[in-house]
């Protein structure tokens, strides 16, 4: 049974409790509940459904890690989809994936119907029209019909110099550019229009918002991709763009937790050290991170970086007092913790990617993100099919990571239905009238 098809037995079932006619009771039941528990009809992210608003995460209120629905039936039936799936199948749910070239192919395909993947990242060389990436999508849609758990389809677009769409959409400005209005509002519509194009590919999750400050004017990776140059703009900003992102229906990734704005190497290439103490941390670089917790991150990137101060030895992105500690025990956050590209020079370049992803999960990420090159792919998935063979990862952990994962994706309604290629007629417009706006 798919996860669409839990959401329509959800729904009937609401429907009749719904058609109920006492007046003692009818008031009683319909206060203080989610969208979800009012038995909305919520459809896969579309163009044609871009009014249509998705609930907060509630991740700051939910006791059990990672749990973020009420216990009802769909929590059930998402124990009985757990309890069907093989190992192989949930270990492909805490890998993310790169893909190469622009059409699927064997490689791919074998991702997707042997490791069971829980989601595929495209870059810009993925990517050549709409017509063609709307296509690589439900190719990949396609191949995974079998599997009842749909696919994460995501990327990369903040504006700016950080874009991946196709060439026929106009290009969104930065977020500096749009931070330095100081308008909420144009902030938050950036953000849905962002969203709107994801979700118009037929995409689901997007690598947005960065809640990082530019608070080193010689950092080489942030710069413009940040709001601004305090903690307060920044905050206000960030959160109006994730806002934006999650009420048209798409999964926002808050990142680069827990800073990545006072750092002078790119972790693209080394591994960042950031020297500042605990004080200085909770007073500036983790305030848009908390608040983005307290007002419903799905999501949280969690960079490379060594944090001395927190962890002096190991990478955040794999480290337990950075994850666990820090973020999900302090923070409080209990919805879907995902790595930074674990391929990226600050981790290929010194250590094993399967190793240091093992470490990855076992300290508190739901998933781990490997970008590039198939052998180093296939190899994360064989040392976490390893790592829950010889208990490394406990089968209460695995479970844990997964049904983290299932709740979110059962949450946004993921589809592997097929989606038609957008119009980007009315897209481009209301790009022009921001850029127009921005001047």
């Amino acid at each position: 049974m798919s996860l669409t098809m839990l959401v329509v037995i959800l729904l009937l079932v609401l429907a009749g409790c719904q058609g109920r006619t006492e007046t003692g009771n009818a008031g009683q039941e319909g206060q203080g509940a989610s969208p979800s528990e009012q038995g909305q009809e919520q459809t896969p992210p579309t163009l044609e459904n871009d009014n249509e608003t998705k609930p907060p995460s509630g991740s700051a209120d939910n006791d059990s890690e990672g749990g973020s629905l009420p216990p009802n039936e769909t929590e059930d039936e998402i124990a009985e989809l757990m309890n069907n799936m093989t190992v192989e199948e949930k270990v492909g749910q805490l890998v993310l994936v790169g893909l190469e070239g622009t059409a699927m192919d064997e490689t791919s395909r074998k991702l997707v119907k042997d490791h069971h993947v829980g989601g595929f990242i495209l870059f810009k060389d993925n990517i050549e029209s709409v017509e063609q990436s709307v296509k690589l999508l439900n190719d990949l849609k396609e191949a995974n019909t079998a599997n009842p758990v749909p696919l994460w389809l995501s990327i990369d677009e903040e504006g700016g110099r950080v874009t991946r769409f196709p060439e026929e959409y106009i290009k969104l400005p930065s977020s500096g550019k749009v931070g330095g209005k100081g308008d909420l509002a144009l902030t938050k519509r950036v953000g849905g229009l962002i969203a709107q194009k994801v979700a118009g590919l037929g995409l689901n999750m997007v690598f947005a918002p960065v809640l990082d400050i530019h608070s080193n004017p010689n950092n080489p990776v942030i710069g413009d991709r940040s709001f601004g140059t305090t903690a307060e703009t920044v905050t206000k900003h960030g959160i109006a763009s994730m806002k934006g992102i999650q009420e048209k229906g798409v999964v926002p990734v808050v990142k680069h937790f827990p800073g990545h704005g006072d750092t002078s190497v790119d972790s693209h290439l080394g591994l960042p050290v950031v020297e500042h103490d605990l004080k200085r941390l909770h007073d500036l670089e983790l305030v848009p991170f908390q608040q983005a917790i307290n007002e419903g991150a799905d999501v949280v990137m969690v960079a490379h970086l060594l944090m001395k101060s927190i962890d002096p030895d190991t990478p955040s992105s794999y480290s337990k007092p950075v994850i666990n500690d820090l973020l999900r025990e302090e923070m409080g956050f209990k919805g879907v913790v995902i790595t930074d590209d674990m391929t990226m020079g600050a981790i290929s370049g010194s250590t094993d990617v399967g190793e240091a992803s093992v470490k990855s999960v076992v300290a508190g990420s739901n998933m781990v993100l490997i970008g590039h090159e198939y052998a180093l792919e296939e190899a994360v998935i064989q040392a976490l099919t390893k790592a829950v063979r010889n208990g490394a990862i406990p089968e209460q952990m695995l479970n844990d990571r997964v049904r983290t994962t299932l709740e979110l994706k059962q949450k946004y309604e993921l589809s592997d239905d097929p989606v038609k290629a957008p119009d980007i007629k009315p897209l481009n417009q209301q790009t022009k009238a921001v850029l127009e706006q921005i001047k």
